[in-house]
């Protein structure tokens, strides 16, 4: 599970016009339709094509646990580009991006001060270039440390340094142990 990928997934999902298929029939045809093969869909959830082909023509209504999670992140995945390509642009050129998180957050400080590392909930507007920098990781495939690390220098500017107005000097924000990570356009 990655908590930060997961979550600005979840962000874009909140944009769609439309409800995904929610049947495993209906996210099976819609995958066929987008891979454009049985093939490509048995491939892609490592099922066999007869059983791609069965859900098509609604002969299996209820797949496997796994199977299901694996069809529906599928579909998600694929589900209104347009929409989320949309979302993407916005939140990366005019509307930023906001973290609401629960985790160990904070900088080497003295013991004892408001800026030492310490568990904090934090709700905090991310402008549109650290959107963007968290779309572009996020599309290159960059792990999660490095998503986190996008977001750790966000806080960075916003929370600790208020846009520059304090804290100047300050380096490196640790952003450890969330417990908590939900991310809204």
């Amino acid at each position: 599970m990655t908590l930060f990928g997961d979550g600005l997934d979840a962000a874009l999902q909140k944009a769609f016009t439309r409800p995904a298929p929610k049947t495993a029939p209906a996210q099976m045809r819609y995958l066929v339709k987008q891979l454009k093969s049985t093939k490509a869909v048995a491939q892609t959830l490592s099922i066999s094509q007869r059983t791609v082909e069965s859900y098509v023509k609604n002969r299996i209504r209820k797949p496997r646990a796994d199977l299901d999670a694996r069809l529906e992140r599928e579909v998600l995945k694929r589900w209104q580009p347009q929409v989320r390509a949309r979302a993407k642009e916005r939140a990366a050129t005019t509307g930023g991006i906001v973290i609401d998180t629960r985790a160990r957050i904070g900088y080497t400080a003295p013991i004892g001060t408001t800026d030492d590392a310490r568990l904090r909930h934090l709700t905090v507007a991310l402008p549109p270039q650290y959107a963007a920098r968290l779309f572009d990781a996020q599309q290159a495939g960059a792990a999660e440390q490095q998503l986190q690390q996008i977001a750790a220098e966000g806080l960075k500017e916003m929370y600790f340094q208020d846009g520059g107005r304090r804290a100047g000097s300050l380096e490196e924000v640790r952003f450890t142990d969330v417990e908590h990570l939900e991310f809204d356009l």
